[in-house]
């Protein structure tokens, strides 16, 4: 039986604050979270290391009347990552795959309000950012967000966790200047293991820990 490292996701991002010490109070550093689940992490993050917060949002482009298989994926700032081998082996055309990514721009952008509301996006470019999720089970949510991150011209970008499974973090190293995360248990199995309280994160809450960072 599996025991669990961390309580919650605050108590997860307190964790994870111990090991990104060396950027406490850096002027020109930011928190960037995955929502929802990575909120509260970063949010515990933000609040240690008096660092400000946002969120940056990647949404799965789903094959058409299969949506639970991914044929790619979009992030906040636009950029369009595809699996060329999915969209090859259906035979989906472009037509089919602007359609999707059309809606799914639309959903992204109407999170993006919903979470940040008037406030506008913290600005990328030359800055560090530590982009922050609660784990790396697989990995490909993190490798899109990092990639849509680099198109931004960050002056330096780290993936940072709790957990992680061993593969999928050697796997995502190239994608990033560094990579930290706390823990990487094995067998690794899910995200949700290593965690007491992995309770579902509301809209509402994100929306406040956003707000509640400064």
């Amino acid at each position: 039986m599996q025991e669990p490292l961390f309580h919650d996701r605050r108590d997860a991002g307190q964790v994870l604050a111990r090991r990104l010490s060396a950027y406490r109070g850096r002027p020109d550093t930011l928190v960037l979270a995955l929502p929802r689940g990575g909120v509260p992490v970063g949010h515990a993050v933000a609040q240690a290391l008096g660092l400000p917060l946002d969120v940056f949002i990647v949404r799965k482009l789903g094959v058409p009347d299969h949506e639970e298989l991914a044929m790619g994926a979009i992030a906040s700032g636009g950029l369009r990552v595809m699996n060329d081998g999915v969209v090859r082996l259906l035979g989906i055309g472009a037509a089919q795959v602007d359609a999707v990514a059309q809606a799914q721009a639309l959903e992204l952008a109407r999170r993006e309000r919903l979470y940040r509301g008037a406030r506008p996006a913290l600005e990328i470019a030359r800055r560090t950012v530590l982009l922050v999720d609660d784990g790396i089970a697989t990995g490909a949510t993190m490798r899109v967000a990092a990639r849509a991150l680099r198109a931004m011209a960050p002056a330096r970008l780290v993936i940072a966790v709790p957990t992680g499974a061993r593969s999928s973090c050697a796997g995502l190293r190239r994608e990033a200047d560094e990579l930290v995360c706390a823990t990487t248990p094995e067998p690794f199995g899910a995200v949700g293991c290593w965690y007491e309280d992995f309770a579902q994160t509301s809209d509402d809450e994100v929306r406040r820990l956003l707000a509640a960072t400064k």
